[in-house]
């Protein structure tokens, strides 16, 4: 077959734009992808190996090989893994199977995060445009015939027949006159030291050295001229740190390791290191990041952790170790109990993960409450990054429910510092009896709500909850110690005065009935009912929802994804007590009408909603001001 061109997709052209330009300060970075490129080919290699040990064949020892042509200006990076067929190359190369692209491309625009994000998102391979003009990615199958990539990355590829024989895959980089220093045995000796020491198959690279030449002893021969010698060295060390005793392991080790698996630059914030003993015998080294991956909320995000069977390294995302809500960790996890040919179909079952699961989410629920309690500030960082995701552990982990609970964290309507549930159970009044709390987009409009009145005459406080994920999960932790949890917005809420609150109200509902049912009229289909309430202390009015509706927030993310809301109606609360609501009464019913859209409006406003028709309540406001000022 001659040689064919293919374009780049349109987000390959504008990924190596970005990725040649804007990341130029971290280009040595290239080296690191590309090792860890053909370190997980290795992987795959030596999994399907367990199922067909003939892909081997005799090339057994696997491994990754550096060669250097100073002359030629030339760097290649081979290994002996799982190879690539034709198609491969043109839908690996060629095009980003990622749905987040766009997402992706704008985060990496900022810079900020850039070296990050290039090995999170796997498009690690275009990091070689950084320091080459032209990239060939020569590759074979076990069984397959080899086929040649080759580009300068300007918005089109090559791909022609290749006379490689052997398996895998070898990456030639043309070096730019600038990026030389890349040829250089220190330079090289250092990056693999920093970013590739852990992987887990060998690299080696051709060293030339001079040697004198020796007798049988070993010892230098007399007047022998020195002899330059090609001696093939292995320049990683392959530490497997979850084997070793923690007090054999510096900080340092820990951090590259760090850096190592999450293709990242910052340190963790934890490191849990422990070997599990009895019904599942394992071995993990697990980190909790600083700081959130950018599509840890998305479907994009890969959960898992990597499993190792024996030091054999299994696959990078063993769904089966962790629950869903501690997808943020990263490490590995190496059990002594798994059998070595277990396929990954099977694997999914095996009851012996399940173990494991059930030990990882016990030590780390176990570790998240010791930092809350030993350090508190630290704990806290970690909270503003991953809370959300921990308390999806509410609707789906019922068996670790009440530890969740403990190490929730809220803003209150007291104070902006957090608190947990526990502080606000014990600096509770006397005669509170349960837990309330307001879900809202900000601090600024929950203290706004009309709500909060007869709970801060109270000296009650409020939670705050401004997280998305509240309005689904909170309800279902239903209460704390003994202590029920009640959403001061919805229209049964009991503040502990329920027959002294019911009495008031029947009796304003005698006094003011013409104004109710006058603004039933007026409102008509708008509201559900309207009626008075004992909650409200400076407000006029304001809307509530029965129990299990949607809240404005609830219903806004709904829309924004495109999805239809049932149409739900809301109970106009008045407060019998406020003077506008007491001179209504006496107002004639031509002008009721206007005053009632009024009323419907600002209780919309200071609930978080918007009106459905602006411009209207905005005619009836100036007409009321007008009628004022004459």
């Amino acid at each position: 077959m001659s040689t064919e061109k293919f374009e780049f997709k349109t987000e390959v052209n504008q990924l190596l734009e970005l990725v040649i330009h804007s990341l130029y300060s971290h280009r040595e970075i290239f080296l690191r992808e590309l090792i860890s490129n053909a370190s997980d080919a290795l992987d795959k290699l030596r999994l399907a190996a367990l199922q067909n040990k003939e892909l081997l064949g005799t090339d057994t020892e696997l491994r990754i090989k550096i060669f250097r042509d100073d002359k030629a200006g030339l760097l290649t990076i081979t290994d002996n893994g799982i190879g690539m067929t034709r198609d491969e190359l043109i839908s690996n190369l060629g095009t980003i199977a990622h749905s987040g692209t766009k997402d992706f491309v704008e985060r990496i625009k900022q810079a900020k995060d850039g070296p990050e994000l290039i090995g999170q998102f796997g498009v690690g391979f275009y990091s070689a445009f950084m320091v080459a003009d032209k990239v060939t990615v020569n590759s074979k199958t076990a069984d397959g015939v080899a086929a040649c990539w080759t580009s300068s990355g300007q918005g089109n590829f090559e791909l022609a027949n290749s006379a490689k024989s052997t398996r895998g895959t070898e990456i030639s980089l043309h070096l730019k006159k600038e990026a030389k220093e890349y040829l250089n045995e220190y330079t090289i000796r250092q990056l693999i030291k920093k970013y590739s020491d852990y992987v887990d198959y060998p690299i080696y690279m051709d060293i030339e050295r001079t040697e004198t030449p020796k007798d049988q002893d070993g010892q230098p021969l007399a007047k022998a001229k020195p002899e330059q010698k090609i001696i093939e060295e292995k320049l990683n060390s392959q530490k497997a740190l979850w084997t070793k005793n923690k007090s054999e392991v510096p900080p340092e080790e820990y951090e590259d390791f760090y850096k190592h698996i999450t293709h990242g630059y910052d340190k963790p914030l934890e490191i849990i290191h422990y070997t599990a003993e009895g019904t599942s015998e394992f071995k993990a080294l697990l980190y909790i990041p600083e700081h959130a991956p950018f599509d840890l909320f998305t479907k994009e995000h890969t959960l898992g952790l990597q499993l190792y069977i024996k030091r054999v390294f299994i696959m990078h995302d063993c769904q089966k170790l962790i629950p869903e809500y501690l997808r943020f960790l990263q490490g590995v996890v190496d059990s002594s109990d798994l059998p070595l040919n277990v396929s990954r179909e099977i694997l999914q079952e095996d009851a012996q993960l399940e173990k494991i699961k059930k030990n990882i989410t016990k030590k780390i629920l176990s570790v998240l409450k010791n930092l809350k309690e030993k350090e508190p500030e630290k704990y806290l960082k970690f909270y503003k990054e991953f809370g959300a995701a921990l308390k999806e552990g509410l609707h789906y982990d019922y068996e670790h429910k009440e530890a969740l609970a403990d190490l929730l964290l809220f803003p209150t309507s007291g104070s902006e510092k957090y608190r947990s549930l526990e502080e606000y159970v014990k600096d509770m009044p006397r005669d509170q009896k349960d837990i309330y709390y307001l879900i809202s987009e900000t601090r600024g409009q929950a203290l706004a709500s009309p709500h909060l009145g007869a709970l801060q005459a109270k000296k009650y406080e409020v939670l705050f909850l401004h997280d998305i994920i509240d309005e689904f999960v909170i309800p279902q932790l239903y209460e704390y110690r003994g202590k029920k949890l009640q959403a001061i917005d919805k229209a049964d809420i009991d503040l502990g005065d329920k027959k002294e609150s019911e009495a008031k109200l029947k009796e304003a509902a005698e006094k003011f009935g013409g104004l109710l049912s006058g603004l039933k009229t007026v409102l008509g289909s708008q509201v559900q009912d309207v009626r008075f309430s004992a909650r409200l202390t400076d407000s006029p009015c304001c809307l509530a929802v029965d129990t299990g509706a949607m809240s404005p927030q609830m219903i806004k993310m709904f829309k924004s994804m495109g999805q239809e809301v049932p149409d739900q109606k809301k109970i106009l609360e008045l407060n019998p007590v406020h003077p506008l609501i007491q001179k209504l009464q006496h107002t004639a019913p031509e002008k009721l009408a206007g005053f009632a859209k009024l009323l419907y409006g600002q209780a919309v406003i200071a609930g978080g909603g918007k009106l459905d028709n602006p411009l209207d309540f905005a005619k009836q406001l100036n007409e009321v001001l007008l009628q004022t000022a004459g």
